[in-house]
C-alpha cells in the first residue's frame, strides 16, 4: 500500500510530461542537520552553496545514496568532485541521478568558486539537467546557473545565501513548465570547535517559505553526532559522522516524514592529501 501511494503521488505531479528537476538536497552530514547547509564546508558544496569550495586546499572526492521512504525507485545517488589551484581558485564537478527506469531526473553541474579576501568567498555552477519519462514521453533537458556567497562576519559567525535557477529556465513549452527557482539564506554559529548551530530560511518562488535547523557535536576527535529539522512538511533528521583518517570520512544519516516515513542515507568523501 505505501508504494502503491509513493507511486501515485510520483505520476500525478510528474504527468502529463516533464516537471521537477528541482535542486535535491545531497550529502548525508547536511541531512542529518536538515539541510541546513547553506553555510557548510564540505564536498557537497557543489550542491547546497559553491561559494563553500573556495576554502578547499586538497582534491576531494565524495560518493552519495539515499533510499527515499526506502523505495527503491525513488533512490538519489551523486557524486562529487572538488579540485583546488593554486592561482585560479576552486573548480567542482558532480552529478546526481534521482528516479529509476520509467522516470528519472539527472543533474550535471560544473562550478567554480574564489575568495575575495580574509572573510568573503562566491561561487557559480552551470549545470545540465535532463528528465525522462517511460512509456514514449522520451527526454528533455535544459540548463541552469546557481551561485551563492559567504560571509564570515565573525571568527564564529557565517552568513550564506545561494540562488539556484534565477533565469527561470523553461524545462518543456507545455503548460509553461518552468524549472523550480530557489533562494537560501542562512547563517552558521559556532560555539567552540566541538559544536555549531545552523539554521536557514529557503524559498521556492512559487511556494511558502521552509525553515530549516539543525546542530553538530563532535564528542571525540574521530565521531560526531548530529540533528535537525525542517518544515513544510516538518521532518526531523538525524545522523553519525566518523573520520576513518585525516583522508576519508563517512556519513550517516536519517529523515523521518511523518506520513511518507524514513529515508535512510550515507555518503563517502576522499582527501587527496
Amino acid at each position: 500500500m505505501k508504494r502503491l501511494l509513493l507511486f501515485s503521488f510520483l505520476f500525478s505531479f510528474f504527468q502529463p510530461v516533464f516537471s521537477g528537476n528541482e535542486n535535491l538536497p545531497v550529502g548525508a552530514r547536511s541531512a542529518a542537520i536538515g539541510n541546513a547547509s547553506v553555510c557548510l564546508i564540505d564536498v557537497w558544496a557543489t550542491y547546497h552553496n559553491q561559494a563553500n569550495l573556495a576554502y578547499y586546499k586538497n582534491i576531494t572526492a565524495g560518493v552519495y545514496y539515499e533510499n527515499k521512504y526506502l523505495v527503491k525507485e525513488m533512490s538519489l545517488q551523486a557524486v562529487s568532485l572538488v579540485l583546488p589551484t593554486k592561482k585560479l581558485g576552486v573548480f567542482g564537478v558532480s552529478f546526481s541521478r534521482f528516479g529509476y527506469s520509467l522516470y528519472n531526473e539527472s543533474k550535471y553541474g560544473v562550478s567554480y568558486a574564489r575568495t575575495f579576501g580574509p572573510n568573503f568567498s562566491a561561487g557559480v555552477q552551470m549545470n545540465y539537467l535532463s528528465a525522462h519519462v517511460g512509456e514514449n514521453y522520451g527526454t528533455k533537458g535544459a540548463f541552469t546557473v546557481e551561485l551563492g556567497v559567504r560571509a564570515n562576519i565573525t571568527k564564529q559567525l557565517v552568513v550564506g545565501f545561494h540562488a539556484y535557477n534565477l533565469t527561470r529556465a523553461k524545462m518543456a513549452n507545455y503548460n509553461n513548465e518552468r524549472i523550480p527557482t530557489v533562494l537560501r539564506l542562512g547563517l552558521q554559529y559556532d560555539f567552540s570547535q566541538k559544536v555549531f548551530l545552523s539554521a536557514e530560511v529557503e524559498k521556492d518562488i512559487d511556494y511558502k517559505p521552509m525553515f530549516k535547523a539543525g546542530m553538530e557535536y563532535r564528542p571525540a576527535k574521530l565521531f560526531y553526532i548530529r540533528a535537525g529539522i525542517s518544515t513544510n512538511p516538518f521532518i526531523s533528521s538525524f545522523g553519525i559522522g566518523f573520520n576513518i583518517s585525516d583522508k576519508v570520512n563517512i556519513d550517516l544519516a536519517s529523515a523521518v516524514h511523518p506520513v511518507l516515513g524514513l529515508s535512510p542515507m550515507a555518503s563517502l568523501s576522499y582527501n587527496f592529501k
